[in-house]
């Protein structure tokens, strides 16, 4: 059982940045995978970025060169940093995390808001 709360959206200008927090609680020592999903209305759920192990990474093209996952192992939090924002960026982004221990369970936090408008 995991629990994943995530925080930092909000409004920016388009090429503007922000940085979005998941902090992850429960059985953190059993998660694999973790990342970051955004959605629109009408379209379906699409990767951002994941990280795995200690330092490997996975990049949706749409935002390769933007943005940076990355993870802290001290306060089980993931982060995504991004940059050079534009208004097609704007969605609600979901953190994920992955277990595989007794099969393989996904979790998703309950999503914030990033919206690029000027």
């Amino acid at each position: 059982q995991v629990q994943l709360v995530e925080s930092g959206g909000g409004l920016v200008q388009p090429g503007g940045s922000l940085r979005l927090s998941c902090a992850a609680s429960g059985s953190v020592f059993t998660i694999n995978a973790l990342g970051w999903y955004r959605q629109v209305p009408g379209k379906q759920r699409e990767l951002v970025a994941t990280i795995t192990g200690v330092s490997t990474t996975n990049y949706a093209d749409s935002v390769k060169g933007r943005c940076t996952i990355s993870r802290s192992n001290a306060n089980n939090t993931v982060y995504l940093q991004m940059s050079s924002l534009k208004p097609e960026d704007t969605a609600v982004y979901y953190c994920y995390a992955r277990t595989e221990r007794l099969g393989i369970y996904d979790y998703w936090g309950q999503g914030t808001q990033v919206t690029v408008s000027s």
